[in-house]
């Protein structure tokens, strides 16, 4: 027990560590620059009961050897951003940090998983210098828009309630969402980029500007194509 909550409170420091990183990047976007690409950050430390149940399902050994090398997940840190490309941003921000290195990066939001899942993964190494050693701890950092941290976590809640006996039709509901979620996304981000560039601030992307029907057509594009049915234009509610 004195092994594992040592080993627990390096996780702790190493979670600490990247959380402070972030917040300088955060703080320093926030009284600096005009944009701040980081909406949210959040952490949480996998108790021993979920360590232990994953140790179990993934026949890993519950050793601190085995914990150390083959669970990466232990201190978990989210990022939350408005956009995709501020993802992308503050993953380049992270990466250049010298003191940080990156085992394994997983990029579910050019690759998604079958579910529908979208995120970006960094599974990074942070020394944490302790009173009498320096400890090199895995640090898991999600990166997501609010819409896939919002899809995620529904998701989350469904398969925690009914394990891994989900209905056909609940997991066909949740590839819809997460298709809708990423049309939201890409149309925010389009009226983001071109509010930008009316204002002078950048230049544009490269995406075609398009009216407000036009983008309301092509949120609702997703939509349509999966025989949802819809109201005609003008209805009530």
């Amino acid at each position: 027990m004195h092994d594992l909550r040592r080993l627990m409170l390096s996780y702790k420091f190493g979670m600490d560590e990247v959380l402070t990183k972030l917040g300088i990047l955060r703080d320093e976007f926030r009284h600096i620059h005009d944009y701040n690409p980081i909406e949210n950050v959040s952490a949480r430390l996998k108790s021993f009961e979920s360590i232990l149940a994953k140790a179990r399902r993934k026949k890993i050994p519950l050793t601190l050897q085995g914990i150390r090398g083959e669970m990466f997940d232990v201190a978990g840190v989210r990022v939350t951003c408005s956009f995709v490309s501020d993802i992308y941003r503050v993953r380049d921000m992270i990466v250049a940090q010298q003191d940080l290195t990156v085992v394994e990066e997983r990029d579910y939001i050019a690759h998604p998983k079958p579910t529908g899942y979208k995120s970006l993964h960094l599974i990074v190494r942070v020394p944490v210098y302790l009173s009498d050693r320096v400890e090199d701890v895995i640090v898991e950092i999600q990166l997501r828009t609010i819409a896939m941290d919002f899809w995620a976590s529904l998701e989350h809640k469904i398969f925690y309630k009914l394990g891994r006996s989900v209905p056909r039709h609940l997991t066909d509901s949740l590839k819809l969402a997460a298709d809708v979620a990423w049309s939201l996304d890409t149309s925010m981000e389009r009226i983001h980029d071109e509010v930008r560039t009316i204002a002078g601030d950048a230049e544009p992307t490269g995406a075609e500007a398009l009216g407000p029907e036009e983008m309301i057509e092509a949120f609702m594009r997703t939509v349509d194509v999966t025989d949802t049915p819809h109201r005609p234009h003008g209805s009530a509610g």
